[in-house]
């Protein structure tokens, strides 16, 4: 009866991890939460007053349905682009409703079902179900080894099949937080140029850069040549307000391509009108409210890598991995530990909850991911917790690998 676009009734059932936190919260226990990634629920300070008189300058403005999005709103998300060295003109922009729907018009755009896209590996567990739900397959490529997952253009180069229509990138990654240098976006532009495939550069982590914060990282966008491509980012992490839900897009690329790439694009937006017109018209006063609260996020990231490095220094099975940016971080274990019995251990020895690895689409390693989002308390509490265990005689031994390609996901392994 249902679409095969769907999950089937396995896919849908939860995981031993998801289980054992019904378990712990139906008995009324409470949960350190060390996954959150809204940063709404993290006791981080927002301006309220200043956010609900810029929605409500949005509100008394008239409906004007532009399918690419109010052209204010667009020459905002332009300015946005200049500190990274890329000036894309306000008709070359689209805003949507999220990411998600971003992504949902760009391969309605560039793919026939059954056509594929290139998807990082290890990335953010999304982009395989965002693909079905379009008909289009996820085929994975494999970031450089750890620590630095670097992308390399090769190892995208010899996933390539005759019908891949697009490379995705996110730069920052999530949740390795690698962000892919000038040299590398050249060379990967080249690449999808000389192919005759799209590049979909996703830099919504583009604000959350460095210890030390140093300069952004560069913009797929800022190419004076190469193929086309898209540039995706958003209120949600540019500002920390997922609850406004709004997204962009911005394009570029030859004349040649990015024209009829524009038109139809164009035609697609037409048929959802999505982005909320109040939302739009409020973005220009936003972004400025909100570079006040991407100001204070970053700070406890900042602060909370900082924690963690502290607390795994000493430990024996668990080790930080270093970052360029994002909000997330990933540890290294060690190999004899499994990732999945530590994450359910934690759970119901000390009501701690982290990700394992494989909900990443890490394929080699064990590892434990974690948000630097939480309380700087709860953060210690947590990790805390986790090296007790790691290095406890009583922790979680050894399970089976995951096979290669195996499929991952917060309810996808039993």
């Amino acid at each position: 009866m249902f679409s095969r676009r769907t999950p089937g009734d396995d896919e849908l059932s939860i995981n031993r991890l998801a289980a054992a936190v019904e378990r712990r919260r139906a008995a009324g226990d409470a949960i350190i939460d060390l996954t959150s990634s809204n940063p709404t629920e993290v006791g981080l300070d927002y301006p309220t007053d200043a956010l609900a008189a810029a929605l409500a300058a949005g509100a008394g403005e008239p409906y004007r349905p532009d399918p690419r999005g109010l052209l204010s709103a667009r020459r905002a998300v332009a300015a946005l682009f200049a500190a990274r060295g890329a000036r894309p003109a306000p008709e070359h922009i689209f805003l949507t409703a999220s990411t998600s729907e971003a992504y949902g018009f760009l391969f309605k755009l560039l793919c026939e079902p059954g056509d594929a896209v290139l998807v990082p590996r290890p990335s953010y567990p999304l982009f395989e179900q965002l693909a079905r739900l379009e008909g289009v397959e996820a085929r994975a490529y494999r970031l450089g080894p750890s620590p630095d997952f670097a992308l390399d253009p090769d190892r995208i180069e010899v996933e390539l099949v005759l019908r891949t229509r697009a490379v995705i990138l996110v730069s920052p990654n999530n949740p390795t937080g690698q962000s892919a240098s000038a040299a590398s976006l050249a060379e990967l532009g080249s690449l999808c140029a000389a192919r005759g495939v799209a590049l979909i550069s996703d830099e919504v982590f583009a604000d959350y850069h460095g210890p030390g914060a140093g300069p952004p990282p560069p913009t797929a966008l800022a190419a004076a040549a190469g193929p086309l491509r898209f540039v995706l980012g958003g209120l949600s992490k540019s500002c920390g307000l997922p609850h406004f839900k709004l997204g962009w897009i911005a394009a570029a690329g030859p004349p040649e391509a990015l024209d009829p790439a524009l038109a139809r694009l164009e035609h697609i937006a037409d048929a959802y009108l999505s982005a909320s017109s109040p939302v739009m018209a409020a973005l220009p006063r936003l972004l400025e409210v909100g570079a006040g609260i991407r100001a204070g996020i970053a700070a406890r990231v900042a602060d909370n890598r900082r924690r963690a490095a502290e607390l795994l220094v000493g430990a024996r099975r668990a080790r930080l991995l270093p970052a360029a940016g994002g909000w997330t971080a990933c540890i290294e274990l060690d190999p004899g530990i499994d990732e999945e019995e530590l994450a359910v251990a934690l759970v119901e020895r000390h009501g701690v909850l982290i990700h394992p690895g494989y909900f990443f689409d890490f394929d080699r390693g064990s590892h434990a991911i974690v948000s630097l989002l939480v309380d700087g308390d709860v953060l210690d509490r947590g990790l805390a917790a986790l090296v007790a265990l790691t290095e406890s005689a009583a922790g979680p031994g050894p399970g089976p690998a995951p096979a290669p390609g195996q499929e991952s996901g917060s309810s996808r392994r039993s």
